[in-house]
């Protein structure tokens, strides 16, 4: 089994495998293309995020800065807009559903690392999914860790840290994050 495979597997596999050091650097290659453009340039952005992305919506905005590591781990729904500085360390799946917006400088990460010593300085990592709901709003400076699911309709509140799964409908805010109050329909 090769190392990719095993990221794709969720299991332990060495992050500074060639095959995967290639995926990144070329990922990021285009990421700093992104980066770059003309602010003005919607055509360009959108194209370059064609070749970044595994799947995009209609309608996906990231301003740039972006930056991600694999890119063929990011799934986008319909109506999507990053504020600038979003990171996505996509190791393994981040899905975002349609009608998702996120603040400025949040940061999503599947990549984990072995808590003993020997194994983390032997380069082994692990990878988990992250899954984001629709008509979910996150607000500014939200890290969002390994293998964290947010349900359709919930509102994390900036600064929080995301570190369990957060049910559908609710605001939550907090490092940790935690459920505050169900949204009432107005």
């Amino acid at each position: 089994m090769t190392e990719k495979e095993k990221q794709q597997a969720g299991e332990l596999y060495n992050g500074g495998d060639k095959e995967l050091t290639a995926d990144r650097t070329n990922v990021k290659k285009l990421c700093m293309e992104y980066n770059s453009t003309t602010y003005n340039d919607f055509q360009k952005r959108d194209r370059l995020l064609t070749r970044i992305i595994a799947l995009k919506g209609e309608n996906t905005v990231i301003e740039p800065n972006f930056f991600c590591d694999y890119g063929y781990n990011i799934i986008i729904g319909d109506n999507f807009y990053a504020n600038h500085n979003c990171v996505i360390l996509d190791c393994a799946e981040v899905i975002f559903g349609d009608n998702v917006f996120i603040g400025p400088n949040c940061g999503f990460y599947t990549a984990g690392h072995p808590l003993d010593a020997e194994s983390r300085n032997a380069g082994l990592e692990y990878a988990k999914p992250i899954k984001v709901g629709s008509n979910v709003w996150i607000g500014g400076g939200v890290s969002v860790m390994p293998g964290v699911t947010i349900g359709d309709g919930a509102v994390i509140g900036g600064g929080s840290v995301v570190v369990s799964d957060i049910p559908a409908g609710c605001v939550a805010v907090g490092n940790p994050c935690k459920p505050v109050h169900k949204i009432e329909k107005k």
